[in-house]
């Protein structure tokens, strides 16, 4: 209804389940999806490597990442 369109509401859809998914898994959403999109813009994640995105495993990468800093 407020999306415009079908292909709105869709897209409204999807970026709505990701930053719910990234809530869900407490983290902070804005950081996410920068990271993540950037990730896929620059080509440092390739198309094989998408499931390393997904929040959990991408939340679990951040978590080694700073327990090797430490």
């Amino acid at each position: 209804m407020f999306s415009g369109s079908e292909g709105g509401a869709e897209s409204w859809a999807i970026l709505a389940s990701l930053v719910n998914t990234a809530k869900l898994h407490e983290l902070d959403p804005q950081s996410y999806l920068t990271d993540v999109l950037e990730r896929i813009v620059s080509g440092r994640t390739k198309s094989h490597q998408l499931h390393e995105l997904l929040a959990w495993n991408w939340k679990a990468a951040r978590h080694r990442t700073t327990q090797a800093a430490a």
